[in-house]
């Protein structure tokens, strides 16, 4: 009959070797700038983001499209009506009929500087008209050049306001990718360093549970020798079984922990993968007042909140011409000729010319434009508010995040200390556990210990480096590099 060790023995082989055979055939190691250009590119949050980016850049590239010369050709090649009608000049009914056949070609030229508008127009025809009254046909070919200006007057520019609006927006949508894109970093980072604590922990349960099975040979040959009583066997079986469980129970928070990371960076879950992190730390040295000065200097949020003071501006602009006293000039130079002869067209040239002012007085408005205007002024002074806010979050950010540092920095040097304290005493309990001077649950005990502090000196490293990249985060200012971060600033997406 196979003993209870035998059977976990020969169950442990079998996970070991699974274990062996997920990490050596199929696994894709990555580190954390690998898995950081991978979530860029994949990540469901990014390509959201990186699309509104090039649908901003897209409505600008239309908007200054619209400000070049617009060409139009508008044909008819052929028009006919008959009609009967009463004609007032004549008091009386008039049947008429007529065949068009016409083209008409436009140059339209708006003008950013003063929001007017250009146009060249020629229309060239052919008419056959016939009419009752006359008891008459007229034929022949007619054309129609003319030069038009459409000029408002005491108004704002809504040329200039619309593309500065559209340029806003992309700036906008720009630091809002490059926001996205630090948030992300942060995402990963931590996503990364969890999976890296479950590789560790894993690494950490197996050692434990190698000792526990060396251990347990011991209290088994001790046992098998007379030596120690039978209920240290018992003991040392549950042991090994434990610290096998535990084994287990790491090995499935960390098949958990990839399948999240992959999830977030946006690969494959069919994939198998092992992270590669560089968790040395050396001592940063940090100044709070330069860390301040980087953050405020540099941190996209404040940028954000001017776009957002200058957008309730135009707002404003555009509050204000509400109800407006306003006028607008239209000009128009034309040459109008006709004739039967295409080559006489303009054997006797007609000119036209128009010109119109037109005035928009406001009389009344029951105070809507006023009380409009307030409004308007309110949300600027709100946005203001908004931006004195973000200063301050950033400045306590960027402290809080300092004094964090100083203090896990202390925190990596007892946690080293601790684990050398550890190993030392498993050590040492280890021998008197040989010489039969320690029970098997004593020795349990100290296993936990080392484990625990094992665990708790990669935890400290790990929270290090992301309070690193936090601060990173916060001021644009890499510390560990000693060189400003560039925000990502628009991605390429012209044709």
């Amino acid at each position: 009959m196979i003993s209870q060790f035998e059977r976990i023995k020969h169950q442990s082989c079998i996970l070991i070797l699974l274990i062996i055979c997920t990490f050596t055939s199929r696994s894709q190691g990555l580190t954390l700038d690998q898995s950081l250009a991978v979530a860029e590119q994949n990540s469901p949050s990014m390509k959201k983001t990186r699309l509104n980016l090039i649908r901003s850049q897209e409505n600008l590239n239309a908007q200054n499209a619209s400000l070049k010369s617009q060409f139009a050709l508008t044909l008819n090649p052929i028009s006919y009506t008959q009609s009967r009608e009463f004609n007032n000049l004549i008091s009386d009914y008039n049947t008429y009929n007529a065949t068009e056949s016409f083209g008409s070609f436009s140059v339209i030229q708006p003008i950013k500087l003063t929001d007017a508008r250009i146009s060249l127009t020629n229309r060239f025809g052919y008419t056959d008209s016939y009419s009752e009254f006359s008891d008459k046909t007229t034929k022949g070919f007619n054309n129609n050049l003319s030069v038009s200006l459409d000029q408002p007057l005491f108004t704002y520019n809504r040329t200039k306001l619309n593309l500065r609006e559209l340029e806003l927006a992309l700036e906008n949508s720009q630091l809002n990718y490059a926001i996205q894109l630090l948030a992300l970093e942060r995402q990963v980072a931590q996503a990364f360093y969890y999976v890296y604590q479950q590789q560790q922990s894993l690494e950490i349960s197996r050692l434990a549970y190698q000792n526990m099975q060396q251990s347990y040979e011991v209290s088994k040959n001790k046992v098998d020798a007379g030596i120690s009583a039978r209920e240290e066997m018992f003991q040392a079986e549950l042991n090994l079984a434990t610290t096998r469980s535990d084994y287990e129970n790491a090995l499935v928070s960390l098949e958990n922990a990839k399948d999240d990371f992959k999830l977030l960076i946006g690969i494959s879950i069919l994939d198998d993968i092992i992270v590669l992190p560089n968790i040395a730390v050396d001592t940063i040295k940090v100044d709070i007042a330069f860390a301040i000065d980087q953050g405020l200097a540099n941190r996209m949020e404040l940028r954000q909140r001017e776009i957002d003071i200058e957008v309730s501006q135009f707002d404003l602009i555009q509050t204000k011409s509400l109800n407006e006293f306003r006028g607008n000039l239209a000009l128009e130079l034309g040459l109008f000729g006709d004739n039967e002869n295409i080559g006489n067209l303009y054997e006797k040239p007609t000119d036209n010319e128009s010109v119109s002012l037109s005035l928009s007085i406001p009389i009344w408005d029951w105070g809507e434009r006023k009380a409009r205007i307030k409004a308007s002024e309110a949300s600027i002074e709100s946005s203001k508010i908004s931006q004195e806010e973000e200063e301050n979050n950033i400045i306590l950010g960027i402290r809080k995040v300092y004094r964090n540092l100083n203090n896990l920095q202390n925190q990596i040097v007892i946690a080293r200390q601790s684990v050398t304290n550890a190993q030392l005493t498993y050590d040492l309990n280890l021998e008197k556990y040989k010489n039969g001077d320690l029970t098997g649950m004593d020795l349990n005990i100290f296993q936990n210990q080392l484990s625990e502090k094992q665990l708790a000196y990669t935890n400290s490293l790990i929270s290090y480096k992301l309070e690193l990249l936090n601060l990173k985060i916060q001021t644009l200012y890499d510390f560990e590099k000693n060189q400003p971060v560039s925000p990502v600033k628009t991605t390429d997406n012209k044709k």
